[in-house]
């Protein structure tokens, strides 16, 4: 918005006819409005990706994957494929901008030591992601996963907020402790899905 008041205040004298800031202006709102219905946005998340300084979104995008890999290892969980970017999850037909396959639980009541290793893999992205960038982004579904699965235990809340805080806590130290792994699977993540563009 701040781009279109100074074009407005400084075009004419420049010679800018109004006429192209108006449809400019037009282009670019129906732009956003039919990324926004059809595409959820995500066309300005491929846009961000493959403009200048997209290599570091992805890298974030590679690291907080690499956070569920190590964990879900770790854990037992064999993860699958995993998607760094947008164009990607877009490919494969998934939503979001980055994407692990992992096991599915063997049924949706889970005992609490199976709860508390889904929530220690569910919090491993947001995890890495804080460990290397002091804050976290890209944790939305993962924090929406774990609610439904500690909604579906039947769990009482104070237990499922008690034992969450403690796998943040458990989970932010072993990925500490292994750092440069975490490093080496994100590159390893960004390194895959360069040759698969």
């Amino acid at each position: 918005m701040g781009l279109i008041s100074i074009s407005a205040v400084a075009g004419p004298p420049l010679g800018l006819s109004p006429a192209w800031l108006v449809l400019t202006t037009v282009l670019g709102l129906a732009a956003f409005s039919v990324d926004a219905a059809l595409w959820n946005g995500r066309g300005g998340h491929l846009l961000a990706e493959r403009l200048p300084g997209g290599q570091a979104r992805l890298r974030r995008i590679a690291l907080h994957e690499a956070g569920h890999r190590l964990v879900a290892s770790h854990e037992g969980l064999q993860p699958g494929p995993t998607l760094v970017g947008t164009l990607a999850c877009l490919r494969a037909g998934r939503e979001g901008c980055g994407s692990t396959e992992l096991p599915l639980p063997p049924t949706a009541r889970l005992p609490l030591e199976d709860l508390r290793r889904w929530t220690r893999v569910l919090l491993a992205g947001g995890a890495a992601e804080r460990l290397v960038y002091g804050s976290c982004r890209g944790d939305d579904d993962d924090r929406r996963r774990l609610g439904r699965l500690w909604g579906l235990s039947g769990q009482p809340l104070a237990s499922a907020r008690l034992e969450q805080r403690r796998a943040r806590r458990e989970v932010e130290g072993w990925l500490a402790a292994r750092r440069q792994d975490l490093e080496a699977e994100a590159e390893r993540l960004l390194a895959e899905e360069g040759d698969g563009c």
